[in-house]
């Protein structure tokens, strides 16, 4: 259910952006001057660094268990149980999703903004 929830949440944001900015909003070519981020290479790229720091992290607490920071994931990830399967896939899954809502939501508003500032 939270994935469905943060899905949605996402979707009617990138809508709002794009009904708003129109194609500013996904980067693309840069026309006259204008400054745009491209939010699909941006969004690969957060979302494999946030599920590349996730795997590390995880390493990292079986390693040391006594500087684990699992209890705190508990709430930044909805569904994710500490040394379980599920838990482990939920995180993942959910570390490489925040990644597309971070670059689409800020690859969105930074280009919706560019786009504004240098209209004349």
């Amino acid at each position: 259910m939270p994935l469905l929830y943060f899905a949605v949440i996402a979707a009617v944001l990138f809508l709002a952006l794009r009904m708003t900015c129109g194609a500013c909003v996904m980067g693309g070519e840069a026309v006259a001057g204008r400054v745009r981020l491209p939010v699909v290479p941006l969004g690969w790229a957060l979302s494999l660094f946030l599920a590349i720091t996730y795997l590390v992290c995880v390493g990292f607490d079986l390693i040391f268990p006594g500087y684990a920071m699992y209890e705190t994931w508990s709430g930044l990830l909805p569904g994710f149980v500490w040394l379980t399967p599920a838990g482990f896939v939920i995180g993942l899954v959910e570390s490489f999703l925040y990644g597309w809502y971070g670059a689409l939501i800020f690859g969105g508003l930074f280009n919706a903004i560019a786009a504004r500032g240098t209209r004349s």
